[in-house]
């Protein structure tokens, strides 16, 4: 019970890292990515390895408690979104590879 507790806290840190802006943290004003800047690119894949490097980059110096397998952002051309898949295994448990996904899409 208490690997599920800290698995779910830790999937919840990585999503804030990424969604969090630099600059939003008082303390810690680098803290964060600038994903929420790249959004408003051009939906394209050119935009889509722009996020992944970004949000590989803020992982690996904020999430110390994470080893980042994958990051897939995939253009959703319809929905006018990135599509990301984050698989992540946790330093220092015996658990298989974890799976992050959700929708990155601007915001006014």
């Amino acid at each position: 019970l208490i690997t599920l507790k800290n698995e779910n806290a830790i999937a919840r840190a990585v999503r804030n890292i990424v969604l969090t802006t630099p600059g939003e943290k008082i303390f810690d004003p680098d803290f964060g990515s600038s994903v929420g800047e790249i959004l408003f690119e051009n939906v394209d894949d050119i935009t889509a390895v722009s996020i992944e490097d970004e949000i590989k980059s803020c992982l690996s110096n904020y999430e110390p408690r994470v080893e980042i397998i994958n990051v897939s952002v995939e253009p959703n051309f319809d929905e006018n979104q990135f599509d990301v898949l984050i698989t992540y295994r946790i330093i220092g448990v015996d658990l298989p590879p974890s799976q992050l996904e959700f929708a990155l899409l601007p915001s006014r």
